[in-house]
């Protein structure tokens, strides 16, 4: 039992968030390729994530796992983006420190996706059952590739008139 829900329920419940939270995300650095803040869709983006990612520390796991140092990279990262947004307003150098961590925030959860699928998918398993083969690697540098090219572009294209 997680949350007073069984672990079946608490998966599902972190896997809506989960997709949620990407969902959102996409929409959201969308906004900011296109120079838009996407006030709402931003908002649900963020709270979404950091619930996906916290409530990831909930799982039953016996010591530290890859899982849970990604677990406390996003949060740092979360938690860096919601104050450049809301604390700090977008202000001077906080534009480009949310736009950046918002945007590594959204891959850190597709990372997780990409890693989850290979895991899950049984179609994606037989090609990476041990997660460390070739396809799961070009699928994750592929990922890191999009993600790195969004981001320093989001980075040039989002410059909010108010903040």
């Amino acid at each position: 039992m997680v949350l007073g829900m069984t672990l079946t329920a608490y998966t599902i419940l972190h896997v809506v968030l989960s997709i949620i939270g990407i969902a959102t995300g996409l929409v959201a650095v969308g906004g900011l390729l296109a120079g838009h803040r996407l006030s709402i869709t931003t908002a649900i983006f963020l709270i979404t994530t950091l619930a996906t990612t916290l409530g990831g520390f909930l799982f039953p796991y016996n010591g530290f796992t890859p899982a849970i140092g990604v677990g406390i990279v996003s949060t740092i990262v979360l938690l860096i983006a919601i104050a450049a947004r809301y604390v700090f307003r977008l202000r001077g150098a906080w534009r480009w420190v949310y736009v950046g961590t918002a945007v590594l925030a959204l891959y850190l959860n597709a990372f997780v996706l990409v890693v989850q699928s290979f895991l899950k998918v049984p179609a994606l398993n037989v090609y990476a059952p041990t997660g460390s083969e070739t396809p799961f690697a070009v699928t994750q540098g592929i990922v890191l590739a999009v993600f790195i090219v969004l981001g320093i572009v989001s980075i040039w294209r989002f410059r909010p008139a108010t903040a």
